[in-house]
């Protein structure tokens, strides 16, 4: 029970600590003083540069353990513009440093317990380091600024009628096949039993001699002017229908079936340009582009490890429907004093939409 609740009190600071430093900010609103751990110092605004020697000043000691000036500026510049506005004056900047002290020796006591072995902080660090290794390799080489604009002109191209649309109208309609009985239906179309839609539905399902359409409450769905699947005299009376909600005149189909039509929606033309279809395109044609990438890279690694699977074992896995299982991680919330207690990324292979989870 102890081994737990250390663990509990350990697993929190450290995903939040090692996610928040590996997390990159497309904005650069958390970024540190280093681009990268280790690397040259960023400039503070209204702050002279630091040399690489006073980076290394040692802040605090625990045990063999010495945390920097350059480490102490890489965590608490990470945080959030809000949390870092926290730590400005001197003891401000020592309770972080006390937070950072308290990791540590959190840490230290863990090692000591064995946790670093312990199956739920192994599988933790594992989804870790693949955030990490699924970003090295695709931030940089996988960007929407790669997409060529060739791929994204043959999109447009082949997916035009997405962007070039004519004016469209929809409307019910009740089907007879005969013009005495339907200039009848026609006087109750225009009066209060068609006002509502659902008024003109119970007409269609009384009345409408067209078994397909009936079964839809007598929608003809959205249509424009080139539609040939309807009649051409129902396809310019409808589009005659100026407001929604408007009932036509019997309409002879030249089929031997009447049309009584009411228009229940109309949508726009729209044509978007190229140039405006342009950015949408290409970042529909980079998410395309990076996750096939990582599906290639993640294929290209099981092709090259050895992988076998028992399927009778498998096919003995008990699965727990009853309800959600608390394995403990309700516990596991960083405190507003541990440093990097931002929420870390979902554990999915390269934080991109689409990507499936890992367990």
């Amino acid at each position: 029970m102890q081994k737990k609740a250390l663990l509990c009190a350990l697993l929190a600071p450290l995903v939040m600590g090692i996610g928040a430093s590996c997390q990159k900010r497309k904005d650069g609103a958390g970024d540190g003083v280093h681009g990268q751990a280790g690397g040259p110092a960023k400039i503070v605004p209204n702050s002279p540069p630091q040399s690489a020697e006073e980076q290394k000043a040692p802040l605090a000691k625990i045990d063999d353990v010495t945390i920097t000036l350059g480490e102490f500026e890489e965590r608490i510049n990470r945080q959030s513009p809000y949390i870092r506005a926290r730590y400005t004056s001197l003891a401000q900047k020592k309770e972080f440093l006390d937070s950072l002290v308290r990791f540590e020796i959190l840490a230290r006591e863990a090692y000591k317990h064995g946790l670093d072995k312990d199956p739920e902080v192994v599988r933790t660090m594992k989804q870790v380091m693949i955030q990490k290794l699924m970003r090295d390799e695709f931030d940089a080489k996988v960007t929407a600024d790669s997409v060529k604009d060739a791929d994204i002109q043959a999109y447009y191209q082949a997916n035009l009628a997405d962007y070039v649309k004519p004016e469209e109208v929809r409307a019910s309609a009740i089907i007879l096949r005969n013009k005495a009985q339907a200039d009848r239906v026609l006087l109750e179309a225009k009066g209060d039993a068609g006002k509502t839609n659902k008024g003109f539905r119970d007409l269609v399902t009384k009345y409408t001699s067209d078994e397909e359409t009936k079964l839809r409450g007598g929608d003809l769905r959205y249509f424009d002017l080139s539609n040939k699947e309807l009649p051409a005299s129902v396809v310019k009376a409808s589009f005659a229908l100026v407001n929604t909600g408007d009932v036509s005149v019997v309409v002879d189909a030249g089929t031997g079936q009447f049309y009584i039509l009411k228009q229940t929606g109309r949508r726009k033309s729209m044509t978007k340009s190229f140039d405006e279809a342009k950015p949408l395109i290409r970042n529909k044609l980079f998410r395309e582009q990076r996750m096939q990438a990582q599906k290639d890279f993640v294929e290209k690694l099981r092709a090259q490890a050895k992988i076998e699977v028992n399927e009778a074992n498998l096919a003995k896995v008990r699965i727990d429907t009853s309800q959600a299982v608390d394995d403990g991680r309700r516990d596991l919330q960083p405190s507003p004093a541990v440093p990097g207690g931002q929420n870390p990324p979902p554990p999915a292979l390269g934080g991109s939409g689409g990507e499936q989870p890992i367990p």
